[in-house]
């Protein structure tokens, strides 16, 4: 074989290795694209910075739920979720990133992006004030629901509070009410769905117990008030007799 012919497989060669190089490129730009399309297409919510620490958690919550629905890739969240960033909270980013590079920025995880955020729009007072709120939190009467929701809210505000599953169960049962506390901890529930779903079980049974009680208690209430207006009735009758 010639130097000629030799020079020639070598050139063809780095050729190929470059057209394939190419369209790995192309088609990984692609799947960026029609992911993010993905992503958009399911109407994610803008955050700009001024909407407070119910808003930020709002977002968190929304963005997530975007990422499940659009079956959005871990790598991908940071570059998407930063997308719907609008002015102040734009302008923040932009003032993080620049240091580093937009790219090395978007490499960090979306917790750690959900951290930096809260640091910056959760100021340290509104956090104690909700941290506070956090501890004291109950269940009003017999609203679950409420209760709940809003435990999940200041469970993302407060994750120093929450280290970890078992501290996280101890906060929420220790917020329900003592009639079934107790039973809620026997059941010994390994996430906080099973323990929301016994907490509702009981709450359910006290409503209809507490119902069934109200509808006796006030039968017997028209009863009594039957009997009564029955003996007023009869009463001249018994004078006249004699």
């Amino acid at each position: 074989m010639t130097q000629a012919a030799i020079r020639q497989m070598i050139a063809d060669g780095i050729t190929a290795a470059l057209e394939a190089q190419a369209a790995t490129m192309a088609n990984t730009n692609m799947n960026e694209i029609n992911n993010y399309k993905g992503f958009m297409n399911c109407q994610p919510s803008y955050f700009n910075g001024t909407e407070g620490a119910v808003g930020l958690i709002h977002w968190f919550e929304r963005t997530e739920s975007i990422f499940s629905r659009s079956k959005c890739a871990e790598e991908d969240r940071v570059t998407f979720a930063t997308g719907t960033l609008t002015n102040d909270a734009l302008s923040w980013w932009n003032a993080y990133a620049q240091p580093i590079g937009i790219e090395q920025a978007n490499r960090i995880t979306w917790t750690e992006l959900k951290r930096l955020l809260t640091n910056k729009y959760c100021p340290r007072t509104e956090i104690k004030k909700i941290e506070d709120e956090f501890y004291n939190l109950t269940v009003k009467g017999n609203d679950l629901k409420t209760y709940v929701m809003r435990f999940q809210e200041l469970a993302v505000l407060c994750p120093n509070m929450v280290p970890n599953t078992e501290k996280l169960m101890e906060v929420f049962i220790g917020g329900l009410p003592r009639s079934i506390e107790g039973n809620v901890t026997s059941s010994r529930p390994q996430t906080l769905e099973e323990a929301t779903n016994i907490a509702h079980r009981l709450i359910d049974q006290i409503i209809k117990r507490d119902y069934v009680q109200e509808t006796n208690d006030h039968k017997r209430k028209s009863e009594d008030k039957r009997n009564t207006t029955r003996q007023t009735n009869n009463y001249p009758n018994d004078r006249n007799q004699q």
